[in-house]
């Protein structure tokens, strides 16, 4: 029969006859003391794990749901070969459930005076700043009998940013862009147009658009096209206080509202308009201002990724303060918050004419489809109640939008798969009807 283990071990070096052996100090001393012969060597063959030399290199940025891969390079200065477990440590949400034990260990075998190179794949699962923990090392004898083992700080930060899953939106926002841009002009003159050309008269222009000196000058009537003005300041105010926390369905509301500020931010810089970020709830959490048409979604995205919500409640009259200062001359606010009642009518609607006074403002909040879903439920009297509490709830939600459009507020309420998108498309709206 085969010995195993430390039975094999000594069987090996001769001290453990095979059968039955009568344990006795004399034999006790007779077999433990090759074993810690044997254990005192490989412990001493062992690479020092505290004179390893550790650096990092690889990525340091990554949008959520990607992978970004960081590389270790590990240094031994020893006259031993290392062979060793490795572990690199990271926060859990830098991997998804499940994986961080295959993805954070590695085998590694390494010469004297060499060094190998070791890659850790991460997935996170949030967004924000990850930052590695520490490298733990237990490095083994040529028997495996004995192990050294230690760990190293060896800082290293991985900034997790938005996904900004609305881009695949941007081409035919664009597209749209440019027809009001030039390609086709917009025949209704208003506050944000100014003159771009000449063309004849077709049945249905308006006719308040006739230049008539110009006619006078020609045989065809010529009418006057607009297109909408350039240089337009766009501040973007997102709500961080506690009703941006909740969850609709597997995101927060704050995090399909960031979507939907990054794909109006994109937008507007090709349209040639100068976008600034306010993020408030009762002090400022996050703010970009005066920054280049190239530069404006990197640091937008940059600004976003440290972002959460606060579980405190927004103080509106502070908040219109805020960015009543960082846009003093008229601009287009886009405050993307929650159309919850109480929060709108004791919050924002008694400070809302300071802000209409001077800009026009838009209104984005995202919609929980659920609630949809309950309105039709039928069937049993649970269901009943749900759809009874549904409709009510809808019915709130669309008073207080009205409330908000009495006063000049132009309302998007959607869902968070729409919510980008429709912000787009009133923007674009705006723009084209030269209310902007």
């Amino acid at each position: 029969m085969a010995l195993t283990g430390r039975a094999a071990l000594l069987a090996a070096l001769g001290s453990l006859p095979v059968g039955i052996w009568e344990p006795s100090w004399a034999g006790i001393l007779a077999v433990n003391a090759p074993l810690a012969l044997a254990c005192a060597c490989d412990f001493a063959l062992a690479a020092p794990v505290r004179r390893l030399g550790l650096t990092r290199s690889g990525d340091t940025s990554a949008r959520l749901g990607e992978t970004a891969d960081v590389t270790l390079t590990v240094t031994n200065p020893s006259n031993r070969p290392l062979r060793a477990h490795l572990r690199d440590a990271w926060p859990p949400s830098s991997w998804q459930p499940g994986t961080e034990v295959a993805a954070s260990r590695h085998h590694l075998t390494v010469p004297p005076g060499e060094r190998r190179r070791l890659t850790t794949r991460l997935r996170p699962t949030r967004r924000g700043d990850h930052q590695a923990d520490r490298v733990t090392i237990r490095s083994y004898g040529p028997l495996g009998l004995f192990a050294r083992q230690g760990s190293h700080k060896v800082p290293w930060t991985v900034r997790v940013l938005p996904p900004f899953t609305s881009r695949k939106h941007l081409p035919s926002k664009l597209a749209r862009l440019r027809e009001l841009d030039g390609r086709t002009s917009v025949l209704t003159r208003g506050e944000g147009t100014e003159f771009d050309s000449l063309r004849e008269y077709v049945p249905g222009d308006d006719t308040r658009s006739i230049d008539w000196r110009a006619t006078a000058r020609q045989s065809a009537v010529a009418v006057r096209t607009w297109r909408p003005e350039r240089d337009r300041h766009i501040l973007l105010v997102l709500d961080t206080g506690r009703t941006s926390a909740g969850r609709v369905g597997d995101v927060p509301r704050l995090d399909a509202s960031m979507d939907a500020a990054l794909l109006l931010a994109t937008l507007a810089s090709r349209a040639g308009d100068r976008v600034d970020l306010l993020a408030y709830d009762r002090r400022v959490r996050a703010l970009v201002q005066g920054r280049t048409a190239g530069d404006v979604l990197p640091s937008l995205v940059n600004a976003l990724a440290t972002l959460e919500p606060e579980l405190i409640e927004t103080d509106a009259r502070a908040l219109t303060a805020a960015a009543l200062r960082v846009a003093p001359r008229r601009a287009l606010i886009v405050l993307l918050t929650s159309l919850d009642a109480a929060p709108v009518e004791e919050g924002l609607l008694p400070v809302l004419p300071q802000l209409t006074q001077r800009h026009t403002v838009l209104v984005a909040s995202v919609a929980d489809p659920h609630i949809a879903d309950m309105a039709k439920a039928r069937g049993n009297p649970d269901a009943v109640y749900e759809a009874a509490a549904a409709a009510q709830a809808q019915a709130e939600r669309h008073r207080t939008a009205e409330q908000l459009r009495r006063h000049g507020v132009t309302v998007v309420d959607t869902t968070p798969e729409d919510l980008a998108p429709a912000l787009a498309d009133a923007y674009l709206a705006l723009k084209a009807t030269g209310r902007l």
